[in-house]
């Protein structure tokens, strides 16, 4: 990691500024350059890389790279975490949420369900429901019963779905091959996550956790300042961190808006497949560079697939030149998301902006 940084915004606070400290429109969201982009992709692929390592992967200078970089994370664009993965706190299931509100409590709702820990996304939508989100239950379904009676009792909720998530297939961020095809720099390709292993509770110690929730709330952070603000050794809070990266014991996330990618249309599917064809269907679709999440899940013989593309002119390509050819589909139900409040367990610096800019 590169010791010249940036100040990063709170949690969940959007520090959309301009050059003077004033607050820029959220549509200034939209419009990144060439570079931008460029480096975004990098970061999506290694959130801890160095400055030095993302300027020889897009072709920038370490000087413009570094600026131009802090200026994404400092505004609120950009905001990398690191947690640690699912299996860390040992067994766990996962739910996919479907949530009709009461007419104008949707985002009221919203705040409400990314407060809590369990929630690992969280996306308001259009369609027959106002909210999807995945809650994780840790210690297994038998758990999710203790759960039902807060989450569903927030005020608001008219009426809730869950379905348990069986199987995902593709968790992806392959901003690179559909920004650029084969433009994008090798380095930065070759940087493409691999299967998760199985993480558990025994892989951690209390310094080791220590050092995650200071990356949790910036993942850029230096050893050097981990270390100090914990009072451990520079060169042992690198070794614990690396040994747990190389377990696959953490995950690295960098966030940002998919429209500030040029991406507009993010779009939930449940895909009715053929019950003899569920798993061939999921590795096909698997393959589409649109398709940045695939699983399985238990109701309806049915896969749950986020798919992102330019525009509706590209989503309905997809529909009807690929999706609805394979051999199995039987159909589908979709809702575009209008605005995501939580991935990976963080909350997205930007979407308080996004609908008080004002504030």
């Amino acid at each position: 990691m590169d010791e010249d940084r940036s100040r990063i915004p709170a949690r969940g606070v959007p520090a959309v500024l301009d050059a003077d400290g004033g607050r820029v429109n959220p549509n200034a969201l939209d419009r990144l350059s060439d570079l931008d982009k460029r480096i975004v992709v990098a970061m999506q692929r290694d959130g801890r890389a160095s400055w030095r390592a993302i300027a020889d992967a897009v072709g920038g200078t370490v000087a413009t790279v570094t600026r131009r970089g802090q200026q994404l994370i400092a505004s609120g664009v950009v905001r990398v975490a690191a947690v640690p993965a699912l299996g860390a706190h040992g067994t766990y299931d996962a739910f996919f949420v479907r949530i009709t509100c009461r007419p104008g409590m949707q985002m009221a709702v919203a705040e409400q369900l990314i407060a809590q820990p369990d929630v690992r996304f969280c996306t308001v939508v259009t369609g027959n429901y106002d909210i999807m989100a995945e809650l994780v239950v840790r210690g297994g379904a038998t758990h999710y019963p203790q759960l039902l009676e807060d989450l569903q009792g927030i005020d608001g909720v008219a009426q809730w779905r869950s379905d348990l998530i069986m199987h995902v297939y593709k968790v992806s961020f392959d901003w690179g091959r559909q920004l650029y095809g084969e433009r994008i720099d090798q380095d930065v390709a070759a940087i493409e996550p691999e299967e998760p292993e199985t993480c558990k509770p025994e892989h951690f110690d209390d310094a080791d956790l220590q050092i995650l929730a200071a990356l949790r709330e910036d993942g850029r952070e230096t050893f050097q300042r981990i270390a100090d603000g914990l009072g451990m050794n520079e060169s042992s809070v690198r070794r614990r961190f690396e040994r747990m990266r190389a377990a696959r014991c953490v995950d690295i996330l960098t966030l940002v808006p998919s429209a500030a990618l040029g991406m507009g249309a993010e779009t939930l599917m449940t895909v009715r497949v053929a019950p003899a064809r569920l798993d061939a269907v999921a590795r096909e679709l698997a393959r589409y560079p649109f398709v940045r999440y695939l699983a399985a899940m238990l109701d309806e013989n049915a896969l749950l697939c986020e798919v992102i593309t330019p525009a509706v002119p590209e989503l309905y390509r997809f529909i009807t030149e690929s999706l609805s050819r394979l051999d199995g589909v039987e159909g589908w139900s979709a809702n575009m998301e209008l605005l995501y409040l939580k991935r990976g367990f963080i909350e997205t610096p930007w979407w308080r902006g996004q609908v008080a800019p004002s504030r």
